[in-house]
């Protein structure tokens, strides 16, 4: 009796946190899109969003990390819930989750202003908290990554054609987007193909969210 009373609070619950996850990329955008479009000498072509962290209004982009970042994880809870056991489980949601922890780390270890941003800021020595947030980044993006390809491998199992090849599209669209800027060559089209590419990889665990909540 007690069993088949909280099942409908359980369903209730993982499907609320999904809900978290699922509003964390559209958010995210709104608001740093919204940023890049209004503040003095931020230029998609030149700048990631998270140097918006900088600056007097740069308190916005700081909450903007923290509060994705939560919800993120949220969704990833949601989504260790809801899976039904087999391949891709365990360590989808979990790389997921480090996705959504490395937000929170972005957002206490700001990036270093530079390039012109904020307007006037030349070139600076990289700070402590601007490697921290590198690596924050760098770790949150190969989890992204990675999970695309554990989910890819889970939908090829289940017989999901599609639903593979678009999550195994969308890893190495990401991977190659974000190795060429790595690089150092981050000229006006690896810039936006890089702002292109993470829309697309946030666009994407919307969509596997979305899929489970259904």
């Amino acid at each position: 009796m007690t069993i088949t009373a909280t099942r409908p609070h359980v369903a209730l619950s993982a499907r609320a946190l999904l809900a978290c996850g699922a509003v964390s990329g559209p958010l995210y955008f709104l608001t740093s899109l919204t940023q890049a479009a209004v503040r003095d000498g931020f230029d998609l072509t030149k700048h990631p969003a998270s140097m918006l962290s900088n600056g007097d209004a740069g308190w916005i982009q700081v909450t903007n990390f923290l509060v994705t970042g939560v919800l993120m994880i949220a969704g990833a809870i949601g989504l260790s819930r809801t899976l039904e056991p087999g391949r891709g489980s365990t360590w989808g949601p979990r790389l997921l989750g480090a996705f959504g922890v490395s937000l929170l780390f972005a957002a206490v270890f700001k990036a270093d202003p530079g390039n012109g941003f904020p307007a006037g800021s030349g070139p600076a020595a990289i700070s402590t908290a601007g490697i921290l947030h590198m690596a924050a980044g760098s770790v949150g993006f190969l989890s992204l990554i990675v999970a695309t390809f554990v989910f890819a491998s889970r939908f090829s199992r289940e017989g999901h054609r599609g639903w593979a090849v678009y999550s195994r599209a969308t890893g190495i669209a990401f991977f190659a987007a974000f190795a060429t800027m790595s690089s150092g060559n981050a000229n006006a089209v690896v810039m936006l193909a890089f702002w292109a590419a993470v829309m697309l990889a946030w666009g994407w665990v919307t969509a596997v969210i979305l899929r489970t909540t259904r």
